[in-house]
């Protein structure tokens, strides 16, 4: 990831929690061929001291036969993100842009054991589950022919972190007049994340005149 301002990092904590609450993004690793690339639901544990990306591919996919233990994937995973006109600012002559939080989380790849398949669905299911109103479902409640015939079409693998990048753009750089102004418009908005991202503005640059608290 190509930091732009040092404002705009996120602290590695804070990356990592940002990542484990969203829970969803995007794995590359790269071939003979060239990148490729499958969006997937992940797990992110600790483990002897190592952060781990716990994810899962259908058995065919050819990001199963990279996980070797020695190539590199990355994990992309994004937030809100919402384009910026100039004539939002306060001042004049500022140039359109585009907020976004996104993280990086990379290191090596490990094929796990098919042993590991239901130990692994039972942790995704928990954490996904955890995210919703009502009564958890988990695997114990599939009829046992079916839920082994699932397990058995994935495979796992661990994706052991070495490094995390994390940016949070929100105007940081910005006057206090230019950073109101556009929260403000944002917080009109009709998108829902456009409003969390005014939200996450306010909270950085709080008891400043916005429209909407």
């Amino acid at each position: 990831m190509h930091v732009l301002r040092a404002q705009f990092r996120i602290e590695t904590q804070r990356a990592l929690e940002f990542a484990a609450s969203r829970g969803f993004g995007v794995i590359v690793a790269a071939d003979e061929r060239g990148p490729r690339a499958s969006h997937v639901p992940f797990v992110l544990t600790e483990r002897g001291g190592q952060t781990v990306v716990q994810i899962h591919f259908t058995a065919k996919n050819p990001l199963v036969a990279l996980a070797d233990g020695s190539r590199r994937f990355l994990l992309i995973v994004t937030g809100d993100d919402a384009y910026v006109s100039n004539d939002w600012y306060a001042s004049r002559d500022n140039v359109s842009t585009w907020l976004y939080e996104a993280v990086h989380l990379s290191g090596v790849a490990h094929l796990r054991g098919l042993d590991q398949n239901r130990g692994h669905g039972d942790a995704l299911l928990a954490v996904s589950e955890a995210r919703l109103p009502k009564e958890p479902w988990d695997l114990a409640q599939m009829e046992p022919g079916k839920r082994e015939s699932m397990l058995a079409a994935i495979r796992v693998v661990d994706l052991v972190v070495d490094e995390v990048e994390g940016q949070a753009k929100l105007n940081q750089h910005k006057s206090d007049a230019d950073h109101v102004a556009v929260a403000d418009r944002l917080a009109r908005s009709q998108e829902s994340g456009h409003r969390r991202l005014a939200r996450k503005m306010q909270a950085l640059r709080q008891g400043l005149g916005y429209e909407m608290p």
